[in-house]
């Protein structure tokens, strides 16, 4: 039985490390409210997003060799983001935090 290698290594390491600082950026930051059913965030101004100097300056990425083969990758990193953040503030500070976007419960 063959072992398959990820086809386009740089390519697949971008796509998750692009969804890992996607997924903290929706973990920390934003949020969209309503008044009177209009959206009051209405440009990136008003929008709060993870900025480059908070992002972080390297993510490393490993695949596993496997037997089955390739597929695409779509972006799986994104989903456990949020709880691997959740998870690391709780490490750090021993609050639990379980309401996003976090950085309201962090002051």
């Amino acid at each position: 039985m063959p072992i398959y290698k990820v086809t386009n290594l740089s390519g697949a390491e971008n796509q998750i490390q692009g969804a890992i600082v996607d997924g903290i950026n929706h973990a920390m930051f934003p949020k969209v409210t309503f008044v009177d059913g209009a959206v009051q965030e209405t440009n990136f101004n008003s929008y709060r997003f993870l900025r480059m100097e908070n992002a972080p300056l390297d993510i490393e990425v490993k695949f596993v060799e496997s037997d089955e083969a390739p597929t695409g990758l779509g972006e799986p990193a994104l989903p456990p983001v949020a709880a691997a953040v959740g998870n690391a503030i709780f490490a750090a500070t021993g609050k639990r935090l379980r309401k996003l976007p976090f950085v309201e419960q962090l002051g």
